[in-house]
């Protein structure tokens, strides 16, 4: 092989690589944290330790992560313009240039029915649930976006989509109190990127994303501060309605400082923008958290 072709391999490999990795970052995997609350009705359910039960529920959460990776990318190529305007949307694969438009229509396609088919081996209602997801953000993302407080309660509408789901996919009957608490945990994290949107983006929100100049500062914390208040509320009348007992009431103090942790990291650091950072970065949060899930875990599968 001729030194030609050896330069020409490497950068064909180079430039696979590049493309590969665009790709990915076109789905947003980091994202697909959100897609946990599939899991809510396995834990929440008793099921946690049954093998059938868990494997059901990953089916679910793989194919909600693959249908909000199509969304994405329906985003991504509905917002190219605007994205160029924003100091890190900027670097997305479509607003970088990193991706054609053909390529990332037929990428969200192949995504979009992957989901649809591994949903077809669950319940017929995932299936239904996960094409209503794909609807709801579709409607999302070309019209009620634009629109003042429906934008954040579509948002909330799609956790509680993935809630439903995960709860379908074992025949298991979701607790109304669990997908109240879902929806407004849901509301209370948009209301937050709201607000980190528009404090980032400053005087220029508007140019980025209209619906952004009706949202003031002094409106979001209103809303925030009674979100908060209400989730903590619902959650305390979750654990006293449980199956397990009012021994749930135990969990109460965990959600309290998750929901405290989280408006401190708001406002004290400005990072709601991005709350799957916050998962997966802040480490006195992620603490909390998993001391929430053992200590619930003990209450629900230790008799």
């Amino acid at each position: 092989m001729s030194e030609l072709q050896v330069t020409k391999a490497k950068l064909n490999k180079a430039t696979g690589r590049v493309a590969l990795l665009a790709y990915l970052r076109l789905a947003r995997p980091k994202q697909w944290t959100k897609n946990l609350f599939v899991f809510a009705a396995l834990f929440f359910s008793g099921h946690l330790l049954e093998l059938a039960y868990v494997k059901t529920a990953c089916l679910a959460f793989i194919s909600f992560s693959l249908i909000s990776s199509s969304v994405y990318v329906l985003n991504d190529l509905m917002d190219i313009e605007k994205d160029r305007l924003h100091p890190t949307k900027r670097f997305r694969p479509l607003a970088a240039g990193l991706l054609r438009v053909p390529e990332a229509i037929g990428f969200g396609l192949l995504l979009f029915a992957a989901a649809v088919v591994l949903a077809i081996t669950l319940q017929s209602a995932v299936l239904y649930l996960v094409v209503t997801y794909f609807a709801v953000n579709l409607l999302y993302s070309s019209k009620l976006k634009h629109i003042v407080l429906v934008d954040v309660f579509m948002i909330a509408l799609g956790f509680v989509l993935r809630v439903m789901a995960g709860a379908y996919a074992l025949a298991v009957t979701p607790s109304p109190w669990l997908l109240l608490c879902t929806f407004l945990l849901a509301l209370f994290l948009a209301l937050c990127k709201r607000r980190a949107e528009g404090k980032v983006l400053a005087d220029g929100a508007g140019a980025h994303r209209k619906i952004l100049e009706e949202y003031n500062p002094a409106f979001l914390d209103q809303l925030i501060s009674m979100l908060s208040a209400v989730t903590i509320m619902a959650y305390a009348m979750y654990t006293f309605n449980s199956p397990t007992g009012t021994v749930m009431m135990y969990t109460i103090p965990f959600v309290i400082y998750a929901i405290f942790r989280y408006l401190y990291l708001v406002y004290k650091q400005d990072r709601g923008e991005e709350p799957a950072s916050i998962l997966i970065g802040d480490k006195p949060f992620i603490a909390n958290c998993l001391i929430w899930l053992l200590v619930t875990f003990l209450l629900i599968y230790i008799k």
